[in-house]
């Protein structure tokens, strides 16, 4: 790999992306919706360079994909417009990696898998999606797999890391770190599984630069699971934070839907916070070799500095 298209190079895991490629010295692309974003983010960093554009516009993607040989799909869209967009987005993802011969590099997330069954699910768990969104993401791995396209498709845990603001553990550590009453989404006794960005971009591309592992599924776990009573614990731990947290439910959330298209399509999804399904990553230890583990500790403490030195909100 040479020259790697980062798209969604402006959220959470398109960040860790680019810097792990930029620490390997292969030169990015980067390449999203706004300037702004990406010149803060960029603006000063060698070997990058930044590209603007819609990703529906399949002229855009065609642009920006001129010199890369490897294409890593990190972009995310709202939930309201999953039914009507996702497919025809990675149809032009699909087009571009045709025309160019660039590897496609996919980051999922592990909606296809459906319910947990009880233990951890590896790559050869039937995928049995019960969720809208889950069977869009299983309709778009079929897509992919039948394009004839070079690619390889990662299943990640919920995110957190730097710059990684569109996630679960961002609602409560962007208050906490102001020192304010947090919120913790779902119940703060049931062991969930996270994964540091930072760790997934390097077992990712790490997988992107192998021959061997396109035209495969690769699951990549996080740390461990982990309470949101230990993740608070961490948190006071850091920072001496002393305000109660306040557990977000279903039920609020299903109220705020009545008013917000985006939570309406998060009441869906929400079985993750009380059923966890959690990833098996015996496949990628056994032939790739061990999986990148930041600590909670250290991983939440890193983002905390993140957040702190660039004034999130």
């Amino acid at each position: 790999m040479k020259h790697a298209l980062v798209l969604g190079a402006s959220g959470g895991m398109g960040y860790a992306l680019v810097q792990e490629l930029i620490h390997r010295e292969i030169e990015v692309t980067a390449f999203a919706r706004s300037k702004q974003k990406l010149n803060t983010l960029y603006g000063t960093q060698k070997g990058v360079r930044i590209h603007t554009g819609d990703i529906f516009n399949l002229e855009d993607l065609m642009a920006a994909a001129k010199q890369a040989d490897t294409i890593f799909q990190s972009a995310n869209l709202p939930y309201e417009q999953w039914e009507e967009k996702l497919i025809s987005f990675f149809e032009n993802i699909i087009n571009v990696s045709k025309t160019t011969e660039a590897k496609l590099v996919l980051v999922d997330n592990i909606y296809a898998y459906g319910r947990s069954s009880g233990g951890k699910v590896n790559e050869e768990t039937p995928k049995n999606p019960h969720t809208k969104k889950g069977k869009i993401r299983l309709q778009a791995e079929k897509l992919i797999k039948n394009s004839n396209v070079q690619a390889l498709i990662a299943h990640f845990p919920d995110f957190y890391g730097p710059n990684a603001e569109n996630t679960l553990l961002h609602v409560t550590l962007k208050d906490a770190i102001q020192h304010k009453g947090a919120m913790f989404v779902g119940s703060k006794k049931i062991p969930r599984e996270f994964i540091y960005t930072p760790d997934g971009a390097k077992a990712l591309v790490h997988l992107a630069i192998q021959e061997q592992t396109f035209g495969q599924n690769w699951n990549i776990p996080g740390y461990d699971v982990i309470t949101g009573e230990e993740i608070i614990a961490i948190i006071r731990d850091i920072n001496g934070y002393k305000k109660s947290v306040f557990t977000v439910t279903k039920g609020m959330i299903k109220l705020l839907g009545l008013f917000d298209p985006t939570m309406r399509e998060v009441v869906e999804m929400f079985y993750l916070n009380e059923d966890p399904v959690v990833l098996d990553g015996t496949k990628y230890n056994r032939e790739i070799g061990p999986l990148p583990r930041t600590s909670y500790q250290e991983g939440i403490k890193q983002t905390m500095e993140y957040m702190a030195a660039h004034r999130q909100k």
